[in-house]
């Protein structure tokens, strides 16, 4: 769930308000807001496109969890999406490139599902 806009950070680009499927931010005079953080469905999307790594989406998708902003920062998850999906400036590689496991065979394996059959 989205838990932070770092008002540090943000640049009242609008990309959050832009990208997130259900319209979780709002805009101020100048900076992006949280106007309704219940509705938040755990995309990464807003923390993906956002050019300043302002935001922080905790993985907990049903429940708000509190959050240090500065604690966020010096840990290096503050934004942390974007690299770690290999989208920051002078990424040399992505998620996908480093996971060795892709997610079908993962999932086709813990499901037991047959390449070709229905379920």
């Amino acid at each position: 769930m989205i838990e932070l806009v770092s008002t540090d950070r943000c640049i009242g680009c609008k990309m959050c308000v832009k990208v997130c499927p259900t319209n979780v931010f709002e805009m101020n005079e100048s900076l992006a807001f949280i106007a309704r953080q219940e509705d938040c469905q755990t995309c990464f999307i807003c923390e993906a496109y956002c050019p300043v790594d302002a935001l922080y989406v905790a993985p907990q998708a049903e429940i708000s969890v509190e959050v240090d902003e500065e604690e966020l920062r010096s840990s290096g998850l503050l934004g942390s999406w974007r690299s770690e999906i290999g989208w920051n400036k002078g990424a040399t590689s992505t998620m996908a490139e480093r996971d060795t496991t892709p997610f079908f065979e993962v999932f086709t394996e813990k499901y037991r599902i047959l390449p070709g059959t229905k379920q």
